[in-house]
């Protein structure tokens, strides 16, 4: 990792890396694009503005940013100790996840918080991308950073009215509910093996095997759950209706990151045409 400090700034040169197609792809809903090249947002509510300063050779700045801070925090959350290079040559060897590779090569996962994660994929359900920024965008700014479930627990779904998010809320203080009680236990979710990990999530009302995949590969790093919604689903019957080929084996969460960005971006613009 090449990185300087410069002023109070931290100046990253990374390649296999782009702010749209990582911060606007639907696996996180806290960043805003601020600029061109800019987006604003935070993790465990410590706020970041990032910008690229060189689009061709991959140099970007992380504002108002420590030392101790970029490699305490932003290091993990932006998964910068992964090879993408070597990931997306492994992936070539498969025709279509070469293309799904070279259209968008900047995609990295972010490495999330385990309970911000579930709450928000909950809410994420039947839903759209402006849409979940709205009702997120309103959580955070009602509890002044994203509620741990602990700040959640006297709510109730009538309480939460403010959100908008409608039938959502009630599945929202079941998680809330089940969470604090030890009913559902995000950490041994981190370490079950995955159908197991997955049953455990899928306790909570309203979590099905999408919501826990998301939860798993994007708040726990459980890069082999395979998340599948309605794009993945067309991926895998048009593409692989016997599975991910054998390249992406163990690392299916990455892989479908590439997939699902290409196909539906591949559709939108058939639509155009």
């Amino acid at each position: 990792m090449d990185y300087t400090k410069k002023d109070k700034n931290i100046v990253l040169k990374q390649p296999d890396f782009d702010l749209d197609e990582t911060l606007d792809c639907g696996q996180a809903f806290r960043w805003v694009k601020t600029a061109a090249d800019e987006y604003r947002g935070a993790f465990l509510n410590k706020p970041l503005t990032v910008r690229c300063l060189d689009k061709h050779d991959g140099v970007f700045e992380f504002a108002d940013t420590t030392e101790d801070e970029f490699l305490g925090v932003w290091y993990d959350y932006f998964d910068l100790g992964t090879d993408y290079g070597e990931l997306k040559r492994r992936y070539s060897a498969d025709e279509t996840l070469a293309k799904a590779c070279a259209f968008a090569p900047g995609i990295r996962l972010l490495r999330q918080d385990a309970w911000e994660a579930l709450s928000s994929f909950i809410i994420s359900q039947n839903n759209n991308i402006p849409r979940i920024k709205g009702i997120i965008g309103r959580l955070t700014e009602h509890f002044g950073g994203y509620p741990t479930a602990e700040q959640l627990r006297n709510e109730t779904p009538e309480s939460l009215d403010f959100l908008r998010a409608g039938f959502r809320a009630a599945y929202l203080t079941d998680a809330v509910s089940r969470v604090l009680s030890g009913d559902v236990s995000l950490e041994a979710a981190r370490t079950l093996p995955l159908d197991e990990a997955r049953n455990e999530l899928m306790k909570i009302r309203g979590v099905g095997p999408k919501v826990a995949d998301c939860t798993l590969l994007f708040g726990m790093y459980r890069i082999g759950a395979l998340p599948k919604d309605v794009w993945v689903k067309r991926v895998l019957a048009q593409w692989y209706p016997n599975g991910l080929p054998e390249c992406v084996k163990g690392t299916e969460g990455i892989a479908q990151q590439y997939l699902f960005h290409y196909i539906r971006n591949m559709e939108r613009q058939a639509v155009t045409v």
